[in-house]
């Protein structure tokens, strides 16, 4: 049976946080998918690595204490000495094939100065090391203390990556335990400006990069990378960038931010993730001059070469990698469907863009249509605009429409209730010849070319979703006179990062008098009306999904039918009110005191 994403993440954080003070090398959660501390032990001369879990859990379910002889209860943490925080419990060990500086070098086994003193004499790094043994939870509050006190986004984004490229299991200590303080400081919105300076940033290689000089060489390149196990690889091409266009090579932020979600949330070892790029050139002018820029200093590849190349790729990590997950992430979208279209069938891919938020979407509606106390299969009787017809606005139209048909309507009645609008205006049957198969799917017979306005005052939509990546399109306007027509109108400007979004969280609530449902792409901060109210702004961002969705490609094929159960479980596992819980997310009810 499949695991829906929301009960895969509250798994993956509930394995987490019974592990308290400790913390296990990053590489050694192949079994348990879990971060707890690791000891290192000699077994036969080889360096072994072993999980010292300091849950009560063990190897199997727990036995409650009263039912087992006092002697055979499973002893605790240590409170003194170097093993304070940590259990002497057997666990199994992981073979490691370093020592000595090697391993203080490698940032999947280095535990800076938590290792024990016998660690310390086995592996060869007596003296390489300060003397005193500070454990991973003090660690931890260390590197809190700092990022706490650093006022700057980016610079929390710095300091929280600089301890990835020295210590993942400190890293994702971090992640599993603060993931809502830490979310928006590796991924949305902080990710996108890293992008922007990734080449400036530059420290320390991370993933793989294949440009064309690679062609006829991929099927060996893809063995220098030392993992031999690699169940998820998220790739790019730099050319749609959040909301910030063609960023070319700086792009390889975005797939490290979603791997570092694809460990902390969804369970997935660190070292069983693969972040790539795949360089075709750039067609922005500004790295094209740029002298400190790192990518190919060319213009795009296009057409065959192009596809080519691609396929290159897909065939050499497939080879060494049957089983991989191949997850596309912010391709253009001229090339993001074709790209889906042709692997979608053959091999275990998808597009986040398209697919993931799509799913989101679909949760974040459904959320929305209860809070206005209507039921999930009143998807059909809406009147859904969407601003934008790129590959994520398709997406969403294309998932939001299977989940209609699955509630009973008709394929005629679903189509009948979008309006898909890009830069000239609502998609008409007028243009066909100018749009994609995805796109003419939802062109309308008449009205071809109005504008957000005028189709706002001739067809009164109850639902508005912005995708276009163009800060502030929603105008005062706009929304007012959505509000006119609609008691309770649903308002979501998903673009990222949150300079690109349609509208703002206080816009939105001002210009409706409290009464929309919002949920955006970015988080925004609570919004206090001058009467008094505070709304509380939610993100429906597809963080949310695709962690899951990485652990549910061990079981299954993915297919249509798995993102809609992803939204409805989310759905069904968030209850009508969840204030007090400390997470955004896009079934908030907007309306408590």
């Amino acid at each position: 049976m499949i695991s829906s994403a929301a009960s895969l993440l509250r798994r993956g954080a509930a394995r987490r946080t019974v592990q308290s003070t400790g913390a296990v090398s990053a590489a050694s959660t192949a079994k348990k998918a879990s971060v707890p501390h690791s000891i290192f032990r000699s077994m036969n001369s080889a360096s072994t690595i072993v999980e010292d879990d300091d849950s009560d859990y063990g190897f199997g379910k727990s036995v409650p204490d009263n039912k087992i002889p006092e002697e055979f209860i499973e002893e605790g943490e240590e409170t003194i000495g170097e093993w304070t925080g940590c259990t002497r419990k057997f666990l199994a060990p992981l073979s490691v094939s370093q020592s000595g500086s090697e391993i203080l070098n490698n940032p999947l086994f280095n535990k800076f100065t938590a290792f024990k003193s016998g660690e310390r004499d086995r592996l060869h790094f007596r003296g390489l090391l300060p003397p005193r043994r500070v454990n991973m939870k003090i660690q931890k509050e260390r590197v809190l203390q700092e990022i706490r006190a650093e006022p700057s986004m980016i610079r929390k984004h710095i300091i929280l990556e600089d301890v990835h490229d020295r210590n993942e299991t400190l890293y994702h200590r971090i992640l599993v335990d603060h993931m809502v303080e830490m979310a928006p400081i590796i991924y949305t919105p902080t990710v996108g400006q890293a992008c922007k300076e990734f080449a400036m940033r530059y420290r320390r290689p991370r993933g793989m990069y294949f440009c064309e000089e690679d062609r006829g060489h991929m099927a060996a390149m893809v063995y220098n990378w030392p993992e031999k196990d690699v169940h998820v690889i998220v790739v790019t091409d730099g050319s749609r960038i959040l909301g910030l266009g063609d960023l070319g090579c700086n792009g390889m932020g975005i797939p490290i931010g979603k791997l570092s979600l694809y460990c902390a949330a969804g369970g997935i070892a660190p070292h069983r993730v693969l972040p790539v790029v795949i360089d075709v050139g750039t067609d922005n002018e500004e790295l094209l001059n740029d002298k400190f820029y790192l990518g190919v200093q060319k213009p795009r590849l296009q057409g065959s070469k192009y596809y080519h190349l691609v396929d290159e790729f897909i065939q050499a990590v497939r080879h060494r990698w049957p089983n991989v997950l191949i997850q596309f992430e912010d391709f253009s979208s001229d090339k993001a469907q074709k790209l889906l279209n042709k692997y979608r069938d053959d091999i275990l891919c998808f597009n986040d863009d398209i697919q993931g938020t799509g799913a989101t979407t679909l949760a974040g509606v459904l959320g929305a249509l209860r809070a206005k106390g209507e039921l999930p299969t009143s998807l059909g009787d809406q009147r859904i605009l969407i601003a934008g017809a790129g590959s994520a606005g398709i997406g969403v139209a294309q998932v939001l429409y299977q989940a209609m048909l699955e509630h009973g309507r008709s394929e005629e009645e679903a189509k009948n209730c979008f309006f898909i609008a890009d830069e000239n205006g609502l998609l008409g049957t007028e243009r066909l010849d100018q749009l994609s198969p995805e796109q003419a799917m939802f062109a309308r017979d008449t009205d071809g070319g109005l504008s957000l306005n005028e189709i706002v005052n001739k067809h009164k939509p109850t639902m508005i979703l912005g995708m276009t990546a163009v800060g502030g399109l929603f105008s005062e306007k706009l929304i007012r006179d959505m509000g006119k027509h609609c008691e309770r109108p649903i308002i979501f400007p998903l673009s990222n990062p949150t300079i690109k979004a349609e509208c703002s969280a206080e816009q939105a609530f001002e210009w409706t008098d409290g009464r929309c449902i919002f949920a955006s792409g970015s988080p925004f901060d609570p919004v206090q009306l001058k009467d008094g109210r505070t709304f509380y702004p939610t993100q429906c961002n597809n963080m949310f999904v695709f962690p899951g969705i990485g652990e549910c490609h061990l079981f299954c094929i993915l297919f249509f039918g798995l993102f809609y159960s992803q939204a409805d479980s989310y759905l069904s596992h968030l209850p009508q009110c969840i204030k007090h819980r400390p997470w955004r997310n896009p079934l908030r009810c907007q309306n408590c005191d």
